[in-house]
């Protein structure tokens, strides 16, 4: 059998098979094929309302709030808290400027995830009141990663940081959400 002709009757069987397929699912014989095409995709493309969609973006909410939060917190202890307290920010001590750039990167990088897990806490009614009272304690770290970077920032501004993550985490474990750092790798952290 030539080519061109096992390509015809391979065509016509795929038509045949497509057509006889769209009958069965029920489509009008008197309705022409394009028409059932076009209200198959219609009834595909539009989802149904289902009670549990508002379940699952609430769960959802969460489930991000917690990463948001998480990575805020890890990245907190690890570049800012625990260099402070071991004394890298000091004048003169050693690795001052590497630990004051990645401190600053890192209280850019917490501020942006601590709004971030704010705005995913909307989504979820009981978190959304949990973290609420905490929006002010958050907006008043906007300028931390800049301080840090410029060997600013002192005693207050490390513990006003500490204090906002573990309120963060109390009132996500209040609401079921419990949060626990996880340390975001260097191109998390750098934006990449």
């Amino acid at each position: 059998m030539p080519r061109t002709l096992r390509r015809g009757a391979a065509a016509l069987l795929l038509s045949g098979s497509l057509l006889l397929t769209t009958a069965a699912c029920g489509a009008d014989s008197t309705q022409s094929l394009t028409t059932g095409s076009a209200a198959a995709v219609t009834a595909a493309a539009a989802p149904s309302p289902s009670a549990s969609a508002s379940a699952e973006h609430q769960k959802l909410a969460k489930t991000r709030f917690v990463a948001n939060a998480g990575l805020a917190a890890g990245a907190a202890y690890q570049w800012i808290v625990k260099p402070y307290k071991a004394g890298k920010f000091k004048k003169g001590a050693d690795g001052r400027t590497f630990a004051l750039v990645k401190a600053g990167l890192a209280g850019a990088f917490t501020y942006n995830r601590l709004k971030a897990a704010v705005e995913n806490a909307k989504g979820d009614p009981l978190l959304s009141k949990a973290v609420a009272p905490l929006s002010s304690g958050i907006d008043s770290l906007k300028e931390l990663g800049t301080k840090l970077r410029k060997g600013e920032a002192g005693d207050a501004e490390v513990k006003g940081l500490e204090g906002v993550i573990n309120d963060l985490k109390d009132a996500g474990k209040s609401a079921g959400a419990e949060v626990k750092d996880k340390v975001p790798s260097a191109s998390q952290l750098s934006g990449g």
